[in-house]
């Protein structure tokens, strides 16, 4: 395969992943925002978690005033200027499956040629909250037509398990990052762990990552900050957790390996990280700090990606 159409299948399933992470992101920031004042004391941030989840806010700062519910809505929705909107998301992964048209199965491309075009129904128009909240369930939608019709209809060769790879390195991106900000940011400083609002939280984040059944039918127990994180990191049951994003990862890496009968520093990258989640304890990260743990579980990921790049896309 031409490194350019790996590229473009590469980029082109990262950017429909992250426009599904931004919907969930903005869809519990709503979620948290309804909650009477009375949980965090008055003080809330649910804004300023979205946007450093989600968006870049030091590109943020020039283009809207303050951080509010509709600034925050409309940079990380619908703005030009922020290459990580929805907006820009749907747009980018549009021109580059028109860059590898005759690469897609025709239902991947009507998936998402479909979506550029309903999005020019969402753009300029005022939304209440309730017509937010059903963008927000289509941006999710589209994503998971996406990705199912590559699933069902793709061939099981180089084009299909380059999109697996950029599903799998965005997934995993967005799973820390969720984790990380819970962590920093969320919980207001005048709030105790293990309130009411903690709990909340915490079971707002397992809804982002549609894990909340499945963290009740492995744990049996109510929600606890511990346990979210041993579902979310270590659990290779978890579709988006970051072990099962990695075994993805060895596994796509792998095939391609032997496919083009030469292995690199990507396969090395990614068989050592899925290494060490295997061998990892739950206790042992909350310990030594999550914050720390997912800070360079950030900075492992992005070095996978650079590999990829260098290795199969330039």
């Amino acid at each position: 395969m031409l490194s350019r159409t790996a590229d473009n299948l590469y980029w082109l399933s990262r950017y429909v992943e992250r426009a599904e992470f931004v919907a969930r992101i903005l869809d519990a920031a709503h979620r948290l925002a309804a909650l009477p004042s009375s949980y965090g004391g008055g003080e809330t941030n649910e804004w300023a978690s979205a946007l450093a989840s989600a968006g870049d806010p030091e590109v943020f700062k020039p283009l809207y005033g303050g951080v509010t519910e509709a600034t925050v809505c409309d940079f990380l929705a619908f703005s030009p200027h922020n290459p990580s909107s929805i907006r820009s998301c749907i747009e980018t992964a549009r021109e580059n499956a028109r860059s590898v048209r005759t690469a897609l199965t025709t239902e991947m491309w009507d998936a998402i040629n479909g979506a550029w075009l309903e999005l020019r129904n969402y753009e300029g128009r005022e939304l209440n909250r309730d017509e937010f909240s059903r963008f927000l369930e289509w941006v999710k939608g589209v994503s998971l037509a996406f990705d199912g019709s590559a699933y069902r209809t793709m061939l099981r060769n180089d084009a299909y398990w380059f999109t697996r790879l950029g599903t799998a390195i965005e997934r995993a991106d967005n799973t820390a990052r969720i984790l990380d900000v819970k962590y920093r940011i969320l919980l207001p400083a005048t709030e105790r762990v293990g309130g009411s609002l903690d709990y909340f939280q915490w079971t707002t984040i397992l809804r982002e990552v549609s894990a909340f059944n499945a963290y009740h039918w492995v744990y049996r127990e109510s929600v606890k900050p511990l346990l979210v994180a041993d579902l979310l990191i270590l659990n290779r049951q978890m579709p988006r957790s970051l072990a099962n994003c990695y075994g993805m990862l060895v596994e796509n890496l792998d095939l391609i390996a032997d496919a083009y009968g030469r292995r690199g520093a990507s396969q090395r990258l990614a068989s050592n990280t899925l290494a060490r989640l295997e061998g990892e304890n739950i206790n042992r990260i909350f310990t030594s700090g999550l914050h720390e743990f997912v800070t360079a579980f950030i900075a492992e990921n992005n070095r996978l990606g650079a590999a990829v790049i260098a290795q199969y896309l330039v």
